[in-house]
């Protein structure tokens, strides 16, 4: 309900800027290799993938200009909330990712699979520790943020994530 005047400004200004859906729905990879949509604001073009799936980068040519702005704001994150209403997400886990992706990066990345053992987050220990990545290197230091997280959950650790994640926004410390 708090975000709710956002997300509709961010809806009018997605609608007004580019052709195309506000909300993103994309098949991701979730607790137990389950697979389920995920719900953003779109933040890039229509067209973004008519080449096939490929890793968004820090400054992306497909991100339109309020793409830039509710991704460093992290608004383009609030659809998430329907994930976690539903149940295929949590406010706090590893966030989940394409399964095309999952299948290079775990032939790089031991163990890459162990992530799913939780559900995935909205926001996570990776998010708020490492800045943005699009790499395998950087999916390299976010899977051991993941598997410290995995390993040492705890109640506490959800609410240190959940601070940083206020500092991340409220400073524009996103991507």
């Amino acid at each position: 309900i708090a975000t709710l005047p956002l997300a509709l400004i961010a809806a009018v200004f997605i609608k007004i800027e580019s052709p195309g859906p506000v909300l993103y729905k994309q098949k991701r990879t979730g607790q137990y290799n389950k697979e389920f949509k995920v719900y953003k604001f779109r933040s890039m073009r229509s067209d973004a993938e008519k080449n096939g799936a490929q890793w968004a980068s820090k400054n992306d040519a497909r991100v339109t200009r309020v793409g830039k702005f509710i991704r460093k704001t992290r608004i383009d994150e609030i659809p998430q909330l329907i994930n976690v209403l539903q149940g295929s997400m949590s406010i706090v886990g590893p966030r989940p990712e394409r399964e095309v992706f999952i299948r290079d990066l775990e032939k790089e990345i031991p163990y890459y699979r162990f992530r799913h053992a939780v559900k995935p987050g909205v926001t996570g220990l990776a998010q708020v520790s490492y800045p943005y990545g699009a790499s395998v290197e950087d999916a390299i230091w976010k899977h051991k943020y993941d598997i410290h997280y995995i390993k040492h959950h705890s109640s506490i650790l959800d609410i240190k994530i959940l601070l940083l994640t206020v500092k991340t926004v409220l400073f524009g410390m996103g991507r």
